[in-house]
């Protein structure tokens, strides 16, 4: 899922100066899982930024929401009325969900209110890892289900580096090696031999390194029709 941390109340104050009709929005999905951007994260941040308005007399009208996936245009216009009627909304979402209301309202002025981290997991309560960089090639099956891009600090795709001492990773000596894990892991399976394959170097085109990054599913498209009604075959 994706990883945010909300940022600091008073930068998000910051940000809106001036502003009067405020709107503060958050996601159920991801953001909410990881205690960022639910429904109790919405309403302690516009509690906080009534105290400011109250302090400091900024005469701040707050409005919360909270939508079942910021990142769909379908949930988002459930809201429309309340966009249209905000001097700035606030995203409680991820990058992705503040994206997407900014697209589809260019008029108005959308705020962050999370630092989107990284895509992880959650190890315990609290804690959450990244465990997958969405490079775009994977190649997990190989080393044991894995992924040395985003759990290697150096991305090593054939094995640790000189650094690794007694399991940890010399850029940080708290983190496990990823290779340490790989090879422990491949000796559980018995595939231990498959630690002498050289993978290949990784084509950082099909990452973000090639741009901006789309896919699309012909088959799922909705093909337009004709004034009779049958597919326009293009």
């Amino acid at each position: 899922m994706i990883i945010g941390e909300r940022k600091k109340v008073s930068e998000i104050a910051e940000m809106l100066a001036g502003k009067k009709k405020i709107l503060v929005s958050g996601c159920r999905t991801c953001v909410a899982i990881c205690m960022a951007g639910g429904e109790k994260e919405v309403s302690e941040l516009s509690s906080a930024l009534m105290l400011i308005s109250d302090r400091d007399g900024l005469g701040w009208k707050m409005e919360e929401n909270v939508v079942e996936r910021q990142c769909e245009k379908e949930w988002v216009r459930e809201i429309d009325d309340k966009i249209r009627n905000a001097d700035a909304i606030v995203s409680l979402a991820c990058g992705l969900g503040a994206q997407t209301v900014a697209d589809m309202y260019p008029e108005k002025e959308v705020y962050p209110g999370l630092n989107t981290t990284f895509l992880g997991v959650p190890e315990e309560q609290g804690v959450w890892s990244e465990k997958c960089l969405a490079c775009g090639e994977c190649i997990i099956h190989t080393t044991g289900g894995i992924c040395p891009v985003s759990r290697c600090a150096k991305s090593m795709r054939n094995g640790p580096c000189g650094g690794s001492s007694n399991g940890k990773c010399e850029v940080d000596p708290d983190t496990d090696c990823a290779w340490v894990a790989i090879y422990d892991r491949l000796k559980l399976q018995g595939r231990l031999d498959m630690m002498t394959d050289v993978i290949e170097p990784k084509d950082w085109s099909k990452s973000h390194s090639g741009g901006r990054r789309k896919i699309v599913r012909k088959d799922l498209l909705i093909q337009p029709t004709d004034s009779s009604g049958k597919e326009v075959v293009e």
